[in-house]
């Protein structure tokens, strides 16, 4: 009896393990989803909180399954892309790895996993390579810059020709060299935007949001989801409450359909409502835990600098004053936000 009690135990808690590990698959897929949309939207508080959940689920994997070995090193390559520029954070053991060649390691792995390889494989590989090099040049490291030269390349014969010459350019301690101004970071992140937008087209089928969808539907909540949709009161979050209201307003009238298009038709409008409230209701809960995070760690408020708000009204008159995101990923500010930012502009304003 005591034998059959323990095989009885042991079975429940292998299929506790199995569930759980198929329950974190369909949240890695969720998180990689989001991130990738973020990242290709530019909205930097948003990635920052889908990023805390993709690390989390990803550091719970004690083994990664081979169909989630992709998500993965794109999730982590974005975190490193999105940090390009901060030398001081660390995502290796060795403190002398940047977060770009970090992220170069990723998109090794991540073209071992690709059937096949085109123009801009080869472009993003390269753009890496130069911008690795180019973030110390900007800071003056060049000693850094050199080391991360040995380290970076192989002696094969293709890559000679680009190691020839970022050495000459190192030597010369010149960061606003031609070649460096051309192959920029901008045109990095556009190419990573690129492949990602790729990556999603792909992908478009999500469990989570789908399953999470029949949930609403069999609960009736129809009428919920359309009337209260919970919107954050940034100025971002307003401008999707005034997206959904002109999606339904906007719906073609169903009175010359026939009853069947009519319902097909309404069906598709309740689904992708269902899918944005379902969405910002998520984002919602992680600010909560975003704010409880920031209060718990008893962190001292940060003064804004001088070359803090050259950026930001240099962003101001690039990308126009409420596009916040646009101006935080843009603007390489440390441990701002885009509410943090919009605070500021109103100071500086009043100073005017």
């Amino acid at each position: 009896m005591a034998d059959e009690g323990d095989c009885a135990s042991g079975d429940r808690v292998a299929l506790a393990a199995a569930t759980e590990a198929v329950a974190a698959g369909w949240v890695l897929e969720l998180s990689c989803c989001r991130l990738c949309r973020h990242f290709v939207e530019g909205r930097a508080a948003e990635f920052r909180r889908w990023r805390a959940v993709a690390q989390a689920v990803i550091n719970g994997f004690s083994e990664i399954a081979t169909h989630q070995k992709k998500m993965v090193y794109l999730c982590q390559l974005l975190i490193r892309i999105a940090n390009g520029k901060k030398l001081e954070c660390n995502f290796e053991e060795d403190p002398r790895i940047s977060p770009l060649e970090s992220a170069l390691s990723y998109w090794t792995l991540l073209e071992r996993e690709e059937s096949k390889f085109d123009k801009l494989h080869e472009d993003i590989r390269r753009l890496i390579q130069i911008q690795v090099v180019a973030v110390y040049m900007e800071k003056r490291y060049f000693k850094e810059a050199a080391e991360v030269l040995e380290r970076m390349f192989t002696d094969s014969e293709s890559d000679k020709p680009l190691r020839v010459k970022l050495a000459t350019i190192i030597k010369s301690k010149d960061p606003y060299i031609p070649l460096l101004q051309s192959f920029n970071y901008d045109l990095l992140i556009s190419k990573v935007k690129s492949y990602v937008e790729r990556f999603m087209k792909e992908n478009e089928k999500n469990f989570f949001l789908q399953a999470a969808m029949e949930q609403v539907e069999s609960k009736g909540l129809e009428a919920v989801v359309l009337q209260n949709i919970t919107v954050n009161a940034s100025e971002e979050e307003e401008n999707d409450l005034e997206t959904t209201q002109r999606f339904t307003e906007e719906q073609p009238s169903t009175t010359n359909q026939l009853p069947e298009d009519a319902a097909k038709s309404r069906r598709r409008s309740m689904r992708k409502l269902r899918a944005r409230s379902i969405l910002q209701t998520l984002n919602s809960l992680q600010n909560v835990e975003e704010v409880v995070d920031s209060q718990t760690s008893g962190r001292r408020r940060q003064p804004w600098t001088l070359e803090e708000d050259k950026k930001l009204k240099s962003g101001v008159r690039k990308f126009g004053v409420g596009n916040w995101a646009k101006i935080l990923v843009h603007g390489d500010f440390n441990n701002r936000t885009s509410v943090m930012l919009k605070d500021r502009w109103r100071t500086l304003s009043k100073i005017k």
